[in-house]
């Protein structure tokens, strides 16, 4: 089918913006599997407020994977309807720690993440709320 990756992901439909405090590796990982993304340190400034990196994602269309709970904070407080954030939960940042929970959680929550949701991700499970969040 037309759009998914090399292993047959459905995932590729949309971009992945990488915050500062994971890898820039996780750029080429990504790739390895049809799946677009960039590193914040390719496209900002790294001293960037959270702010300006939620602002570079929406405008671009973009899904923010990061380590970072202030980005869950940020959609919340404001309502925000976009972008999509992708928190990671795990005790280490480690690419092969999380690699296939996230995959499986692209795959499993595409159509949310391109409508507008808080998807967090940990070694047990994915658990995803669609924005604007309520508090």
């Amino acid at each position: 089918m037309a759009g998914r990756g090399a292993r047959g992901r459905s995932a590729a439909r949309v971009r992945l913006l990488i915050d500062m405090n994971l890898s820039p590796r996780w750029v080429e990982t990504l790739a390895e599997q049809g799946i677009e993304a960039v590193h914040w340190s390719s496209v900002g400034d790294a001293r960037a407020p959270d702010g300006e990196i939620l602002s570079y994602a929406k405008e671009h269309g973009d899904v923010l994977l990061t380590h970072d709970l202030d980005f869950g904070a940020i959609l919340a407080s404001i309502g925000l309807k976009s972008p999509s954030v992708i928190q990671l939960r795990f005790g280490t940042q480690e690419i092969a720690s999380a690699r296939e929970a996230v995959l499986s959680a692209l795959d499993q929550f595409a159509n949310e993440l391109q409508a507008g949701a808080l998807l967090t991700v940990d070694s047990r499970a994915a658990r995803v709320s669609v924005l604007p969040l309520r508090r």
